[in-house]
């Protein structure tokens, strides 16, 4: 009987373990965060955050609608039912308490959702160009450079951007060859090859500023994006992802850009929107951004097209 009870117990810290790892580590974060937020307004009211029940998760919705985004809404509510499966307990976030008040509160304030500006070409072009009229040394500027210039001209995740090794590049005739292991809709490492052609203009262009990077860096294995220290000394540690939301707000700052709405996603909508407008199909920018899902790619597009497909154009006055 105690074997079996043991064992019992094995299978069940190894199913908690799977669960947890089935997650990407910034996912388990955000889990985390969010449900720290749901934990305070429980025990503000009395409540047990853990396990929980519907009817109080949805008072927690009707609390958060007051000053947060339907997104917003939609997320806590997938970190508060993750967090009670890691920890074994059963939430049914699909009751008609939880359900219907959320119907209500997106019919109240609606679901549009307004995302982070894009980088484009003339975004793009000045922040090259603030990095060039920058007085550092040419080592810190070529890495800037090519964080920047392969993060757009790949469509990256900022999080995919940082975790590209030396042994992930392929330079060939035609350009760069780049596999990514993982990414946040490929959790399995099932991977995928981006190719970055060479531009026209070689001062824009992400092909030749990796390759001198790469160079002047002497970097021939391990993280390609790293970090200085002072004195412009060049360490083995990789970047973080924040790193790079950091130095696109600081250049774009520099160009003369107001940085307040731009972030790390806004190099991939930035591709996906430039991409678009010139006319690439939803099909070829879903190649290179990885995206799953048509419905970003097709908004992209969208918006790409608003003053080209616009109906009042047609209107001569």
């Amino acid at each position: 009987m105690n074997e079996l009870t043991t064992d019992l117990k094995s299978l069940h810290e190894e199913t908690l373990n799977n669960l947890k790892i089935s997650k990407a580590n910034n996912t388990l974060r955000a889990y985390k965060s969010d449900f720290s937020n749901f934990r305070i307004f429980c025990s503000k009211h009395g409540f047990s955050s853990l396990p929980s029940e519907p009817k109080i998760v949805s008072l927690y919705l009707t609390h958060l609608s007051k000053t947060s985004k339907i997104s917003t809404l939609r997320r806590r509510l997938v970190s508060i039912s993750m967090v009670h499966k890691l920890k074994g307990h059963y939430l049914d976030t699909k009751h008609p308490i939880i359900i219907e008040n959320f119907m209500g509160i997106r019919r109240t304030k609606g679901s549009f959702q307004k995302g982070k500006k894009p980088i484009l070409i003339n975004h793009l072009k000045l922040i090259i160009n603030a990095i060039n009229e920058q007085k550092n040394k040419d080592i810190k500027k070529l890495r800037d450079k090519s964080i920047i210039l392969v993060g757009f001209g790949g469509g990256f995740r900022r999080t995919e951007l940082i975790s590209i090794n030396y042994e992930d590049l392929e330079f060939v005739p035609e350009g760069l060859k780049i596999t990514i292991r993982k990414s946040k809709t490929d959790q399995f490492g099932e991977g995928m090859i981006k190719a970055l052609p060479f531009f026209t203009n070689q001062k824009y262009c992400p092909v030749i500023s990796l390759k001198n990077w790469l160079e002047i860096s002497k970097i021939k294995s391990g993280p390609i994006f790293r970090r200085f220290s002072k004195g412009s000394f060049l360490k083995e540690e990789r970047l973080t992802d924040q790193s790079v939301v950091l130095l696109i707000k600081k250049y774009l700052n520099l160009a003369g850009i107001d940085n307040t709405n731009f972030a790390g996603h806004s190099l991939r909508s930035g591709f996906a929107s430039v991409a678009a407008e010139s006319g690439a199909d939803e099909r070829s920018i879903m190649t290179m951004t990885g995206h799953k899902s048509t419905q970003m790619v097709r908004r992209y597009i969208r918006e790409a097209n608003l003053f080209k497909d616009n109906a009042l154009s047609k209107i001569k006055i």
